[in-house]
């Protein structure tokens, strides 16, 4: 095999040479005394986020937490520059942990120049950028470069997931709860409060879920209670469970080292339906480059749209309130950082705003897979040069479902509320109202309007939305797209008296029918007995509301008739419960619960069972 070039350097300089064999009797014992250090730092990284972050502390101890940070950074440094002196292969080194090698390099400058010049290089860039107050956005800078240094330390940890005897679906629900855990710790921190009180653990907890698992319901209202720092914890926690914990550790593990193991690949294939293994991690590139790509473009959009009615303090909170409402929609997440939402009279008339919000929740919800198959330039490209090649059938499954239960909302809606909800409005109004509620009904949960003053059949309309919700891989949740449309086909080939089941000249296997009405049979279940429960701990509510708040819960919509907030301790439970298996799925819950079957090479004789 013939050697990299970045390897003759190293291998054929007779300095570089006699370097090596004097330092190589000791590589065990460095690599061992550097893995000690690097493991004690990070938890000591991790306590110094904590601190600095999670509590209110005066400037002499934020100087102090500055300090141990400059500290716990030039630990890192030191340890990096240790492993590229004991790496021999220095130069393939330095190639295959560039990611990590410029995050060194930035820590490098900015502690050099302070140390030698007193000069915070950061904090004088923030300051020529029109920021006349950069400590704040320096400490929080700081913390989020500390964290993101701490993520690829986590994610050299998460490469070890084949060494796990885990299946694949329990991994995922690990990745999952870890989050959640994680998240709700933060969000009892004193200072991701506003108002000067911590949230308990109960409404943390609750929170964290529906941040981590892309709902939107809330038991404190989002702008009102929670800091800029609080807020910032919540978009972390919407854009991870947006995608999935352990796809981002496996997108950053490709920065740092060479690949990534099977497990990480296995989860990445059944998270996003991916045809083979080696194919996922692939997949995964396009669709991290895609979503960023849509959130930032989405961000841009809603930046210069914003009307004169919405009143910024500073071009940041501007910026930031952009693209927090981009990937809360992009992500299907239904959070907002105005009071009571877009309820809100600065952007409850802001019509574009609102487009916006439903044209990247149209995005979310169609499938990642869906919009790499469509929308890429590989795939756009091929079509061209050959005209006859089609869409995948599960893409066109999953944008044509979508349009028509889009279409079909919308018209009843306008139908049902014609006279009542949107009286007096004019008739592009009651469109762009019906159009912006059906949309976030069936995945997101941003509301312009009070819920609570629907219709008895807008709201059956709406749970039926809910249940139905996204398409498959996909930020959304409820049954999926594919599975109802499935469904439909296989009952209307039952009445015809078809033996089998195909769409445009393909056939459909007897294992993703199971599966689909499965699914339907476990959803239905579970959210019977789950609104069972709620009409026990929450007696003397109306069964519509606790029907559509559970529906909601469950199919990540995040849209309330004004529930959550009175709701019980154990009426909590219940619905993030709800949150937590509508997010993850009842099949892989299923599945990482199971015990697996040793062979189905065998049959037993046929009965028949009288059926209608």
């Amino acid at each position: 095999m013939k050697p990299k070039k970045a390897d003759y350097w190293d291998s054929f300089n007779p300095r570089v040479e006699q370097l090596n064999k004097f330092l190589y009797p000791a590589k065990q014992r460095a690599y061992g005394v550097m893995k000690w250090i690097s493991n004690l730092n990070i938890f000591f990284g991790i306590a110094l986020v904590v601190y600095a972050y999670g509590f209110n502390l005066s400037k002499e101890q934020l100087a102090d937490a500055f300090l141990a940070t400059d500290i716990s950074l030039g630990i890192f440094l030191l340890i990096y520059l240790f492993r590229i002196l004991f790496s021999f292969r220095r130069a393939d080194f330095l190639l295959r942990t560039w990611f990590e090698g410029v995050l060194m390099f930035l820590i490098a400058i900015n502690g050099f120049s302070h140390l030698i010049f007193n000069i915070r290089i950061i904090e004088n860039m923030l300051i020529g950028v029109g920021i006349n107050e950069p400590y704040e956005f320096y400490r929080i800078g700081l913390m989020f470069f500390m964290l993101l240094l701490l993520l690829v330390e986590g994610v050299k940890l998460t490469t070890r997931f084949s060494n796990l005897k885990l299946k694949p679906a329990t991994t995922f629900i690990g990745s999952f709860l870890i989050l959640i855990l994680i998240g709700a710790l933060l969000l009892m921190m004193p200072a991701m409060s506003r108002i000067g009180t911590s949230l308990s653990f109960i409404d943390a907890l609750f929170t964290s879920v529906s941040a981590s698992c892309v709902t939107g319901l809330t038991v404190v209202d989002t702008a009102h209670f929670f800091s800029l720092k609080g807020q910032i914890v919540i978009l972390i926690l919407i854009q991870l469970g947006g995608l999935g914990i352990v796809s981002f550790a496996t997108f950053f593990a490709t920065f740092i080292r060479k690949g990534v193991g099977l497990k990480h690949q296995s989860i990445i294939q059944d998270f996003l339906s991916a045809e083979t293994l080696g194919g996922s991690k692939g997949l995964l590139r396009q669709i991290i480059g895609i979503t960023f790509g849509l959130e930032i473009a989405g961000a841009l959009l809603m930046y210069i749209s914003w009307g004169p009615e919405v009143v910024f303090s500073h071009w940041a909170e501007k910026l930031f309130f952009s693209l927090f409402h981009s990937i809360s929609a992009f992500c299907n997440a239904g959070f907002s950082t105005f009071e009571n939402g877009i309820v809100n009279p600065m952007v409850q008339q802001g019509y574009i705003f609102q487009l916006l919000i439903c044209a990247q929740i149209i995005l979310g919800g169609i499938g990642i897979p869906v919009l790499q198959d469509v929308f890429s330039i590989e795939k756009m490209r091929e079509r061209m040069k050959y005209p006859w090649k089609e869409w995948k059938l599960g893409s066109k499954i999953a944008i044509y479902t979508s349009i028509l239960l889009i279409v079909f909302g919308v018209m009843w809606m306008y139908v049902l509320e014609y006279h009542t909800l949107m009286a007096g409005k004019r008739t592009g109004e009651r469109l762009l109202m019906s159009f912006f509620l059906i949309v976030n009904t069936r995945t997101a949960g941003f509301n312009s309007f009070d819920l609570s003053l629907l219709s008895a059949p807008s709201v059956i309309l709406c749970v039926f939305l809910m249940f139905v919700g996204a398409s498959p891989g996909s930020t959304g949740g409820g049954i999926k797209t594919t599975t109802f449309y499935l469904i439909l086909v296989t009952a209307v080939a039952t009445i015809k008296g078809e033996k089998s089941i195909s769409i445009e000249k393909r056939s459909i296997s007897n294992e993703l029918i199971f599966k689909a009405f499965a699914v339907f049979t476990f959803a239905v279940s579970f959210n019977i007995i789950a609104i069972f429960l709620l009409s026990i701990t929450e007696s003397g509510v109306a069964v519509e509301r606790l029907v559509f708040e559970q529906f909601s819960a469950f199919g990540t919509v995040g849209l309330s008739m004004g529930l959550t907030p009175s709701l019980s301790a154990a009426g909590k439970i219940i619905v993030l419960s709800s949150m937590f298996v509508g997010r993850v799925g009842l099949l892989t819950l299923a599945l990482a619960l199971s015990n697996k079957v040793i062979s189905t090479s065998y049959k037993y004789p046929s009965e028949h069972i009288m059926v209608a």
